[in-house]
């Protein structure tokens, strides 16, 4: 088959790496700078600033398709010149209109990093961690007019381990499309005759997050659930603990053996620069490694945690 992947990022590379390795023909690439600069911007940044994503196509010698979206004419006419038969998409923010969708010979086939019909949306790859998950994966489907709403055709496993972050989840991940798409491929016939219509009654469809989500509130959560929250919004946010009107980030947390009878939010300890806080149901993290976020940051927090931050004092949000 000749195929074009459209994408951005390690999950855009891990396909492309993927059908490398097969038989199928990869006639072209699109990038995600195409949606974002203008063809001089994106020119003087690949010659000034090259993407991860341009580094990777020139590396392996990859035809692009050089237009402004995948709906645009230009990227329509492109694909029907190419004679393509199949789009692989690995994230992509745009929608496919019907008459892109309907290019391709054999289809359009998105690769959404969850189980769908579970976790559509952006980010799954932090949501299943937050919503404490013992499973998570990826799923190859039919692309329809909406978001991760199309008939699957091939789904492949991944255990969530107790200290997975994000990050470190999305990367395998990646590594698991990187290897399911031969698979895909080759049983490319036989998957496509038998599509499984998505069971609206289990979707699920998380929203992204945002600052307010990465501001820990020791009274509504769990040791282990500020535990998920941080590790699930690595990389792309760090949590904060919020002082009076300061912010705290820190650079490691760990759930403390003992337990405490004090309320939710109360400093139990305080050492250099951590401090140890109860959480709901009695649960004590330390967090280490304290920073101010504010301008001077390194010499006013040692400053500010030992002036006006006090044992048994309770954070309060």
């Amino acid at each position: 088959m000749r195929i074009v992947i459209v994408g951005y990022g390690e999950m855009f590379q891990a396909l492309v790496s993927g059908v490398l390795k097969t038989q199928h023909e990869l006639v072209a690439v699109f990038r995600e700078d195409n949606l974002r600069k203008s063809p001089l911007e994106r020119a003087i940044k690949d010659i000034l600033s090259p993407s991860n994503d341009y580094n990777f196509i020139k590396t392996h010698q990859l035809k692009e398709i050089k237009a402004k979206s995948v709906n645009s004419k230009e990227f329509i006419q492109a694909l029907e010149e190419l004679k393509v038969d199949l789009i692989l998409v690995g994230s992509w923010s745009e929608k496919f209109s019907v008459q892109t969708i309907n290019v391709p010979k054999k289809g359009c086939i998105n690769v959404h990093p969850s189980l769908l019909p579970k976790y559509r949306g952006p980010n799954p790859y932090l949501q299943v961690i937050l919503h404490n998950e013992e499973k998570t994966g990826i799923t190859f489907h039919q692309m329809d007019v909406n978001y991760d709403t199309g008939a699957i055709v091939h789904q492949a496993e991944t255990d969530i381990r107790d200290n997975d972050t994000g990050l470190s989840l999305k990367l395998r991940c990646c590594d698991l499309a990187r290897n399911e798409v031969a698979v895909f491929l080759n049983e490319f016939t036989k998957k496509m005759k038998n599509p499984i219509s998505q069971n609206e009654k289990e979707a699920t469809y998380q929203h992204q997050i945002t600052l307010n989500d990465s501001i820990i509130n020791f009274e509504k959560e769990t040791a282990e659930e500020i535990d998920r929250r941080i590790r699930a919004m690595s990389p792309w946010l760090n949590c904060h603990i919020m002082h009076k009107s300061e912010f705290f980030t820190f650079a490691n947390h760990k759930i403390c053996p003992k337990s405490s009878k004090k309320q939710a939010g109360t400093i139990v300890k305080k050492e250099n620069k951590s401090l140890f806080v109860v959480c709901k149901n009695g649960g004590v993290i330390e967090f280490s490694s304290l920073r101010l976020k504010r301008p001077f940051a390194g010499f006013l927090t040692k400053l500010y945690l030992e002036k006006f931050v006090n044992i048994n004092e309770r954070i309060v949000v």
